[in-house]
């Protein structure tokens, strides 16, 4: 095996174990508020805009409705979210955060500033990591879809 093979040299194991440190630096804060991270990152969306469709929410999130909905319906059973079909289209279900879903808010809002002081990274250097990936994943993205579309 050539060093360029090596695990450790591998762009996607350096991700994947980036991704696992990243979630496991919320999975205490997000534990002692009763949310996952998955749930987290929904009730983030919702927290920018309230009251979006499943469909906008899966655009927001890149993730199918399949993996979307037991998250929601979790989310609902804890009463941090409500689900109803809307009034102008029922094909359409909207999804609103409650008084508790709202509240939360505030016990959450900290959590993403600690990503600079745990990471030792300046704030400068997450915003170039963020673009960096933002742009990776856009373009993985379009060679996926590309790749389907043949």
């Amino acid at each position: 095996m050539t060093e360029e093979h090596a695990l450790e040299n591998q762009l996607c194991f350096a991700l994947y174990a980036a991704s696992r440190a990243m979630t496991g630096m919320y999975r205490s804060k997000l534990d002692a508020l009763g949310i996952t991270y998955p749930q987290y990152l929904v009730l983030l969306a919702l927290w920018q805009r309230d009251g979006r469709t499943v469909g906008d929410l899966c655009s927001a999130l890149e993730l199918d409705s399949g993996t979307l909905s037991p998250l929601l319906k979790r989310l609902e059973s804890a009463g941090f979210v409500t689900r109803a079909r809307s009034a102008s289209d029922e094909r359409r279900v909207e999804i609103t955060l409650t008084d508790r879903g709202r509240e939360l808010h505030a016990a959450a809002c900290h959590i993403p500033g600690r990503s600079e002081e745990i990471s030792g990274m300046s704030t400068e250097e997450l915003a170039d990591l963020r673009e960096t990936l933002r742009r990776l994943t856009a373009a993985l993205t379009a060679h996926t879809r590309s790749k389907e579309n043949l």
